[in-house]
């Protein structure tokens, strides 16, 4: 097939080609700059021309987008996000209509359903939304959008929700907890054994977007995604530990404790992830494509740990 890949120059979007490409598929490649064989498209928003790009195509996987950041400075950050989560999506799925693509992939997120979820309640693939950050409503909107569009002109929509990513050249918090491991440091979170959080490695990722590309019964679906495994903070850095060959250094304090230091620091959204639940029930995933990940949280966490550039 010939594939359209946004973004992929990003983490989802670079392994997303290079898989295609072992798989013998035609790749077609967006960043925003030309970089080496991908076609430089701008800045994404309500007027980017993907129309050079989309010739010939039979599906698109959208994984480029305005991201979630802990630092963000725009000035009104929901417009922001708007504008290439949503507008920039809506241009492209438009131009992919009239260049007779069959299928768009969106590559949505977990923060579409909310933040947390009650101690074994998993979100499942049809709960009602309830985004609470700009990103996470960005996500929501353009979800819609996309299905409004596929409704009307009969285009195949699949919408995928991951919950946190890891893989090889990971960022951001994931980045920086294998670092901690890896230096030996003391971690206060040996006793925060009873939450659980769905986390999904990049190869599964990467592997159930390509499932999506022709899959009939994927057409105008929603899925949740993850490793199948959901794991407590305490055991996930055990076993991050286990697969850098640097077990973790944990001490206990109490979650409570943890929380309420983490409120009078201003870090409540950190203890969150830390500390609370986030699952989600991939059950619809599995038995709508007959897709199960194919590699396990431990090979995950081996092959992330392998790609760790440390500062």
């Amino acid at each position: 097939m010939r594939v359209l890949v946004t973004g992929a120059n990003g983490f989802v979007g670079s392994a997303t080609v290079a898989a295609l490409t072992r798989l013998g598929h035609v790749v077609v490649a967006t960043t925003r700059n030309p970089v080496g064989n991908a076609i430089g498209v701008g800045s994404i928003g309500p007027q980017t021309d993907w129309s050079s790009a989309l010739t010939g195509c039979d599906a698109v996987i959208h994984a480029a987008a305005r991201v979630h950041m802990l630092q963000d400075l725009a000035p009104d950050r929901l417009a922001a996000f708007r504008a290439v989560n949503v507008e920039g999506t809506l241009q492209l799925a438009r131009q992919a209509l009239e260049a007779g693509v069959r299928r768009l992939i969106f590559l949505s997120s977990v923060k579409v359903l909310g933040e947390a979820t009650g101690p074994g309640l998993p979100y499942q693939h049809d709960d009602a939304p309830s985004p609470l950050d700009p990103y996470g409503i960005s996500k929501r909107e353009a979800e819609d959008r996309l299905r409004e569009i596929g409704a009307a002109t009969g285009m195949e929509m699949v919408i995928i929700r991951p919950p946190l990513v890891y893989g090889p050249g990971v960022k951001a918090n994931f980045a920086a907890m294998m670092r901690a491991v890896q230096r030996g440091l003391p971690l206060p979170l040996a006793s925060v054994t009873h939450n659980r959080r769905s986390l999904v490695a990049l190869d599964n990722l990467v592997d159930l977007l390509i499932t999506c590309i022709d899959h009939p019964a994927a057409a105008n679906q929603t899925f949740l995604v993850s490793d199948g495994e959901d794991l407590s903070t305490t055991g996930l850095l055990r076993r991050l530990g286990t697969a850098m060959g640097r077990p973790a250094r944990l001490f206990p304090v109490p979650p409570a404790v943890l929380q309420a230091g983490a409120t009078l620091l201003g870090k409540r959204d950190t203890a969150q992830r830390l500390l609370g639940n986030l699952q989600v029930d991939i059950t619809h995933t599995r038995e709508t494509l007959g897709w199960t990940p194919p590699i396990s949280v431990d090979e995950g966490l081996r092959r992330a740990a392998g790609g760790l550039v440390t500062p």
